[in-house]
């Protein structure tokens, strides 16, 4: 059996309140294949952005431990590219120039590499455009385009098009299921959207309400390729109705402790 692409084990953070220690995960274990697209989903304040940031390195686990390729993941590292839902462009540079920030090597490779993948997302016409000139979807197919630019072992998304339009949000999807078709990168991908999680991923991961660990772990068999279509089969639906109970019994759960509280 082929070693997981990443692997996390017994993770727990907890934070420190003025009332208290927080817990926010507590023993959350899975595994990421090579090649595969695994979504994270739950309620609000479930811990799925946290967990992210601790799977990028951008904060430390309490207990527990996150592998890449079977090393501990300590820090940020350009084996793990990020796309947050806030587009982090540098506004006084153009498209070109933020994709070429990524990158190593000569001038004239990191330009090749920069138009590349501009072209990859379909801005290959906009080079020279500074992201204050581009709509939001544009700003976060750069964000993209860079965070694929140096070919990281794993992509990680936390929730990068929470802030689109309905419209923009599903051509943006359609868009990164096109491009991971085609290159088939190992993504992890974290939203509140279930739709988006059933029309994108490989795998579902549902969280229980805090303390989040994984409640669910649901492949989704849809045929590939993907396209808007499949949005109304009753396959798409069967999926979305269990994911929708999943989530919605750790809702009523939330809700039910709260009022036993007051």
């Amino acid at each position: 059996m082929n070693e997981p692409k990443l692997s996390v084990n017994g993770v727990r953070k907890v934070f420190e309140g003025r009332s208290g220690d927080v817990v926010a995960l507590d023993g959350v274990d899975f595994e990421i294949a090579e090649k595969e697209f695994v979504t994270v989903i739950g309620t609000s304040g479930c811990g799925k952005s946290t967990l992210l940031s601790i799977i990028a390195g951008l904060e430390e686990e309490t207990e527990g431990v996150v592998l890449l390729d079977g090393e501990e993941v300590y820090a940020p590292g350009r084996d793990r590219g990020v796309v947050f839902q806030s587009y982090t462009l540098f506004p006084w540079m153009t498209a070109q120039k933020n994709v070429e920030f990524a990158l190593r090597g000569s001038k004239r490779e990191r330009a090749d590499v920069a138009r590349q993948h501009l072209e990859m997302v379909g801005l290959e016409g906009f080079a020279d455009a500074y992201p204050s000139q581009l709509s939001g979807g544009m700003r976060q197919r750069i964000a993209i385009a860079r965070a694929l630019s140096y070919k990281p072992q794993v992509l990680l998304m936390d929730e990068p098009f929470g802030a689109l339009d309905a419209q923009t949000r599903q051509l943006m999807q359609e868009l990164l299921t096109k491009i991971w078709e085609e290159h088939r990168m190992t993504v992890m991908f974290v939203t509140h959207d279930i739709d988006e999680a059933v029309f994108l991923s490989d795998r579902v991961l549902v969280m229980t309400a805090r303390p989040g660990r994984i409640k669910e772990d649901i492949t989704i068999g849809v045929d590939r390729p993907r396209t808007f279509e499949v949005l109304t089969t009753p396959e798409f639906f069967d999926y979305k109705s269990r994911l929708l109970a999943a989530v919605r019994e750790e809702s009523l759960r939330t809700a039910t402790e709260q009022l036993a509280a007051r």
